[in-house]
């Protein structure tokens, strides 16, 4: 597949992900679907698909850990500039250890501990948001390959 249309097909996978999220959450005034590491998440996810960063089990768990690390510092450790850095600390070493690396969801706990969160969090926006994301990039990623078929059964 050429670069232009891997480039336009990967942008239009990003913007149907986000645009999913942001629509759904006006739908439902009490359930938040959308956060900002999510944008970098669709990066990897329809940018670079095959990296290891962009997998699944990445994407879903990366936050998640990083999530449940930022809320227990919320809620039992506190917030400071002093554990702001423990908790992105962990958070990398979490998600090395756990062979779950997702870049974007080093800026998870930040997220979670800058703004209070709730234990809900956990749930939506990081898990429902994560999941849709994944779902869009498959579907996207089946794009790519029934495309490059096409591509070289018409070159054959």
């Amino acid at each position: 597949m050429n670069k232009l249309a891997f480039a336009l097909i990967s942008g239009l996978g990003a913007a149907l992900a986000i645009g999913l999220l942001s629509f759904a959450e006006t739908l439902q005034s009490d359930i938040v679907l959308l956060m900002v590491p999510f944008g970098a998440t669709a990066v990897l996810v329809f940018g670079v698909p095959d990296s290891p960063l962009a997998q699944p089990k990445n994407v879903i768990f990366g936050h998640l850990l990083t999530c449940a690390i930022g809320l227990y510092f919320v809620h039992y450790v506190g917030v400071s500039p002093l554990t702001l850095a423990i908790a992105t600390g962990l958070a990398v070493s979490g998600m090395l250890l756990t062979k779950t690396t997702h870049p974007p969801a080093g800026a998870t706990p930040l997220l979670v501990m800058l703004t209070g969160q709730d234990w809900s969090f956990l749930v939506s926006p990081v898990l429902s948001g994560a999941l849709i994301i994944v779902l869009v990039g498959k579907l996207i990623a089946l794009m790519h390959k029934r495309l490059e078929r096409q591509q070289r059964a018409a070159l054959d």
